[in-house]
């Protein structure tokens, strides 16, 4: 790697953890919205350094917003699987900040319900908290990833800030 793309990592990773910190979560139990996963679509501009950016910070901000050791290893990989996801399908940007939502909806709402009591009755039906937790996970990571995501992605990618980010050595993964 190159100094550019560790510095650029680092700086993915402290973002990601600082925003975890210092919001954690808007919401709790089964509704709640991490504001940092935002970051997660920036890997199909930017690639490997905001994988391993968000994969890191992820790992450092559930470490410090300690839930348990299956939030900081299933939360951290979940965002690996995220982010990879992005990466792979960065030609159609919107499908990728979909798709990429799925891991962590999946992985984290399989756990995340461990941590929070709460049971949801509809209509005299009570429905497994784990699976309610892994829709409604699913679910508000898509507007995170594919609402806030997808626009700052859609803005960063506009050819005067491609051009401004080649200027200062960073590799970028134009949609072409």
């Amino acid at each position: 790697m190159k100094t550019n793309e560790i510095t650029l990592t680092i700086v993915f990773a402290s973002l990601y953890a600082v925003l975890v910190i210092a919001l954690g979560t808007v919401g709790q139990g089964p509704v709640q919205l991490r504001v940092a996963d935002c970051l997660i679509p920036l890997a199909a501009l930017f690639g490997w350094p905001v994988i391993a950016g968000v994969t890191a910070g992820c790992f450092v901000g559930n470490s410090v917003v300690w839930l348990g050791t299956e939030d900081v290893v299933f939360g951290t990989i979940a965002n690996l699987i995220a982010a990879t996801i992005v990466f792979l399908l960065r030609k159609r940007q919107l499908l990728a900040c979909t798709a990429g939502a799925f891991p962590i909806g999946i992985i984290v709402g399989s756990y995340l319900w461990l941590f929070f009591e709460f049971q949801i009755d509809i209509f005299g039906l009570q429905i497994p908290a784990w699976a309610t937790m892994m829709v409604s996970i699913t679910i508000s990571t898509l507007i995170v990833m594919s609402g806030i995501g997808y626009a700052i992605l859609k803005t960063l990618s506009s050819s005067s800030f491609i051009q401004t980010f080649k200027s200062w050595g960073i590799k970028v993964y134009n949609k072409e």
